[in-house]
């Protein structure tokens, strides 16, 4: 399988404090892979480096070849980027928002009318597709959020947190269009807290602590290693092993 990205050595500080230290990893094409770590191992910092928000203090991106850092328009065009405090035009509704992105991304007509009626579909927009944004549930904003991500077809999906604050029936939405992209040929980077999720959906996980990935691999690799007999455990005994471990450094 071809790498829709490749991240090498990257790190970030912010002041005295390293979020992130020399990270490493890759997404394929048709491939669905789960960041898990604890609040404040360094996730979110993470995938905002990769998606071109944040710049790293020092390593690399490529997305489909691209470096991120020499050709960062040509490389963000290629990256659909969800987090879980995107925010909607209030004023808008969701098939005004989406035809807006629409142009801004310059997706042609009548292509960009007919892929935005396809997401409405997709992920059940229907009955609030004309609806101002500021007036939706947060369930129908972030289905309205992901089909803003989707919209131009990127070949590279990253999403922080996607089903975090959703009911169960807005995630599974929000779950259901990550497998439709997946068989697209889709490649997928997303983090979750949500373990059912990751035993559904990915491919591959990393697990992330103290801004470093501390286990990588399948769902089924990571817990036969661990001992562990399922990966809820599996992900708790890594945190505390990890934790005691930065403890150490701290104090040496």
């Amino acid at each position: 399988m071809s790498s829709a990205l490749i991240a090498t050595g990257l790190c970030k500080q912010f002041g005295d404090f390293v979020a992130v230290k020399d990270l490493s990893l890759r997404v394929c094409a048709g491939e669905v892979v789960g960041v898990l770590g604890p609040n404040g191992a360094g996730k979110t910092t993470t995938l905002r480096m990769l998606a071109g928000i944040l710049t790293p203090t020092c390593g690399t991106v490529e997305i489909d070849g691209i470096p991120l850092a020499d050709q960062p328009l040509e490389a963000k065009r290629r990256i659909g980027f969800l987090s879980g405090d995107t925010q909607l035009y209030r004023r808008l509704t969701p098939r005004e928002m989406l035809d807006y992105f629409g142009r801004l991304y310059e997706v042609p007509e009548p292509s960009r009318t007919t892929r935005v009626k396809e997401l409405i579909t997709q992920l059940d927009m229907e009955s609030f597709a004309d609806r101002p944004c500021g007036a939706l549930s947060s369930g129908q904003k972030q289905r309205a959020n992901i089909a803003r991500a989707f919209l131009h077809d990127p070949g590279l999906l990253i999403l922080d947190e996607p089903t975090a604050t959703l009911d169960v029936w807005s995630g599974q939405f929000i779950v259901e269009a990550i497998r439709r992209e997946k068989a697209r040929g889709r490649a997928i980077l997303f983090s979750t807290h949500i373990m059912s999720e990751v035993e559904y959906l990915c491919d591959r996980i990393y697990l992330v602590h103290g801004g470093r990935i501390v286990e990588e691999g399948t769902t089924a690799e990571i817990i036969r290693r661990s001992g562990c007999s399922n990966l809820t455990d599996t992900f708790l005994n890594l945190a505390r092993q990890a934790g005691a471990g930065v403890s150490k450094e701290a104090s040496a």
